[in-house]
């Protein structure tokens, strides 16, 4: 693809930043004018329904996935009267994003998730035009509107450029790499909305530091934070995450209603019975999930009725159809059930807390809980009384919202986040000399070896605004091309650009017109780390002094 370089939007010009929690289970977003920034306006009616935010789900009218029948709460599975062999209801597909999840899902064979994504993105795109051109008639959209997107914590930089490229295809921007579009971490978001919660109500001042845990359906991300003179943020610890939300005490339960059915049935369930399937995840989620609390007291029992469903009746066979034919054809979930399936996710939590607080041993002074799963009073009794040297460990004020709030205000003030710390190493090729120690096979016949040269280091505190440049003189003035190639790997220290869990990142090839080069001309070409997402551009030096952009291909 070909690229100018990621476009600078003019402050000047925009007018209203909006921000979009693309979520795995539930999805939001909020918006608020530059000019009355405390007035952030969540959208909270969704197609007749009321609430925060809509299931991050999406119906096809058939199975040639060109049409889409429906979105949201409109798309969620009704509970079936006849068996329904579709499988168009799409959901949990945020997950395909993330290199590694044990819970995602299938799509059948013709579905690709870039466009699954694009389509209920593009739903979205339509709602959030709609909202803002009631409210202000003259704005431009590709010109006047700052969108900020939330993405989870591990994402990679790969998944930030599949949602970049989604977005734009959903119709958010008019130029694939317009800055009018940019990425914050969905717990740096939630950081952001707390912060002056934790000013006044708890009185944390700077250079204290909290930590913040945002639980959401598919994803669980923390990230750790100090407290700066300047009302500003540092991130004092690489952020991190791991895929157990809530969406995997689903999970358990379907495991639990693969004991009671057969695993074959909850087999045959996922495939000819999806919907009946999905509706009994709802419902356990809404009367038995959503309120567990932990205490028996609170508790009743959830039960299932299979008189409802003959015909599933018809496929449950040998030892789990007699012990069913006990029990009159009733599923009953009881209160050890639902915290069986709660203790191992948690435990999950529990040790990216844990993992966190390890990584800095300076005193924190709360833990903040945001997303869905944040409300749930299970969960933090259980932190609670596992952390009890942390002072303050409560909930954000509507927790549900603190992600898409704090987004917003992140793309009002983004200066608010002064550091962030590096979670990759990014390097690039260059040749020296051979060395002794060079293995052969990394030796050029020329006495020459390509070594890796790192640019930015994995765990790395570097400020938004650091840079990173290099700078090249073509090898004649006939060269048009200079090729610029981005390694990317998980490891601190890295020799060469072969060795393991080291892969090209990026391929850029700087292009310029031959005849405006002179002797002195110099090609700059500069990255931004200290960005949620890579920022590169390149400019052209000549003898006198003169700049200009140039063009350069990414690949």
């Amino acid at each position: 693809m070909y690229d100018t370089g990621y476009h600078d939007h003019d402050d000047d010009d925009i007018r209203v930043v909006v921000a979009i929690d693309f979520g795995t289970t539930y999805s939001g977003y909020a918006f608020a004018h530059k000019f009355d920034p405390k007035n952030i306006i969540v959208q909270d009616k969704w197609m007749d329904t009321i609430g925060y935010k809509t299931p991050t789900i999406i119906k096809y009218q058939d199975e040639t996935f060109t049409t889409i029948k429906s979105w949201g709460y409109s798309a969620m599975a009704k509970k079936p009267t006849k068996k329904n062999s579709s499988q168009l209801n799409v959901e949990l597909f945020k997950l395909l994003l993330l290199n590694s999840s044990s819970m995602e899902p299938i799509l059948p064979d013709n579905l690709d998730h870039k466009k699954v994504i694009t389509d209920y993105l593009e739903r979205l795109c339509d709602m959030i035009k709609k909202s803002l051109s009631s409210r202000w008639k003259d704005l431009h959209f590709y010109s006047n509107v700052l969108t900020v997107f939330t993405i989870p914590a591990e994402f990679d930089d790969d998944a930030i450029k599949t949602m970049r490229e989604c977005a734009f295809a959903a119709r958010f921007t008019n130029d694939k790499f317009s800055r009018n579009l940019v990425f914050t971490t969905e717990p740096e978001a939630a950081a952001v909305y707390c912060l002056d919660f934790l000013k006044t109500m708890y009185k944390l001042k700077p250079g204290d530091s909290f930590m913040v845990v945002d639980s959401g359906g598919g994803t669980v991300d923390l990230s750790r934070h100090e407290i700066l003179t300047n009302n500003g943020l540092s991130e004092l610890t690489e952020r991190t995450g791991e895929s157990c939300g809530s969406s995997f005490i689903d999970k358990k339960f379907i495991e639990f209603l693969g004991n009671k059915l057969g695993v074959t049935v909850i087999e045959k369930l996922n495939t000819d019975y999806k919907n009946l399937l999905q509706h009994f995840v709802q419902e356990f989620g809404r009367r038995a999930k959503i309120p567990f609390t932990g205490r028996k007291s609170d508790f009743r029992d959830f039960r299932i009725d299979l008189d409802d469903f003959p015909w599933i009746k018809g496929i449950i066979e040998g030892e789990e159809k007699r012990l069913l034919r006990r029990d009159n054809w009733t599923i009953t979930v009881r209160f050890n059930d639902v915290k069986e399936m709660f203790d191992p996710i948690i435990q999950d939590i529990i040790n990216l807390i844990r993992e966190q607080l390890e990584k800095d041993h300076a005193k924190c002074s709360a833990i903040m809980f945001v997303g869905g799963f944040g409300e749930s009073k299970y969960l933090l009794e259980k932190i609670r009384r596992e952390f009890k040297d942390v002072p303050i460990i409560t909930e954000a004020p509507n927790p549900i919202v603190a992600v898409v709030k704090g987004g917003v205000q992140f793309g009002l003030n983004n200066e608010i986040v002064v550091n962030r710390v590096l979670k990759r190493t990014y390097g690039t090729d260059i040749v020296r000399r051979s060395l002794p120690s060079d293995p052969p096979t990394q030796r050029l016949p020329n006495g020459y070896t390509i070594i890796f040269e790192t640019l930015a280091r994995r765990g790395s505190q570097v400020s938004t605004n650091e840079k990173v440049t290099k700078y090249y003189k073509p090898s004649s003035l006939t060269q048009s091309n200079i090729s610029f190639d981005m390694y990317v790997t998980d490891r601190h220290i890295v020799k060469f650009c072969d060795d393991p869990e080291v892969k090209l990142l990026r391929n850029w090839e700087i292009e310029s017109e031959i005849d405006n080069y002179d002797d002195d001309t110099t090609i700059i070409f500069t990255l931004n780390f200290g960005t949620v997402e890579i920022l590169a551009t390149a400019e052209k030096k000549n003898g006198k002094g003169k700049k200009d952009q140039i063009t350069f291909k990414c690949e």
